[in-house]
């Protein structure tokens, strides 16, 4: 077998063996992923999935997205209507700052939304774009910085739009080389009971270990 045989060979089991692998690579299980951190399981809707994000791939991180929902966050006759938060945590700790978090926030909504077009029989006319407009709010304890503001865009469930107001939290667990970026969200105002909760879950925060 002469040299170049052998190296095509040899190419072709790398590109079989990266093949299984891939194929063998078990799939994110969010209800048995261990976080490292606390956040309050109990009275609250859990969904957890990998980052990148199906639905905003063009938000180039890796990491996992754990969200908490209110009872009432998809009924419009509940007070807690849209009413919940999320945690990213992102592996490398990627820069987060007031233009990257806008950024991110429009593109991850404007993927929500179109996700939810044929689904919903959303008619084209009512889509708009999202607008996030966000501003440096006093540091709460812990955080590297804290955030606040709104979020103008389209409620795909009551298909018209909506402000969401938006608190942001920005930190790092000791030792770690991730970062948390936990959103807080709701359509009613920052003196709303909803605030009570929803602030109450990101209070109770621990990093593990």
């Amino acid at each position: 077998m002469n040299q170049i045989n052998s190296y095509f060979l040899v190419l072709l089991f790398s590109c079989l063996c990266s093949k299984t692998l891939a194929q063998t690579k078990p799939a994110f299980d969010g209800p048995s992923w261990k976080p490292p951190y606390q956040l309050e399981l109990d009275n609250w809707g859990i969904e957890r999935f990998p980052i990148p994000i199906d639905f905003a791939p063009s938000i180039k991180y890796t990491g996992v997205e754990d969200i908490r929902f209110t009872k009432g966050w998809s009924d419009q006759k509940s007070p807690d209507y849209w009413s919940y938060a999320f945690l990213w945590l992102l592996d490398n700790s990627p820069v987060q700052n007031i233009a990257v978090i806008q950024k991110n926030l429009n593109t991850y909504y404007d993927g929500l939304i179109a996700r939810n077009i044929i689904k919903r029989n959303i008619p084209k006319a009512i889509i708009f774009k999202t607008k996030t407009k966000l501003h440096a709010a006093k540091t709460e304890n812990g955080d590297l910085q804290t955030l606040n503001g709104t979020i103008h865009m389209l409620d795909y469930m009551a298909q018209k739009p909506m402000i969401l107001h938006a608190k942001v939290h920005i930190k790092k667990c000791p030792g770690s080389s991730q970062i948390i970026v936990f959103y807080k969200l709701s359509p009613k105002p920052f003196t709303d009971q909803i605030w009570l909760k929803l602030n109450a879950l990101w209070a109770g925060f621990k990093c593990s270990g």
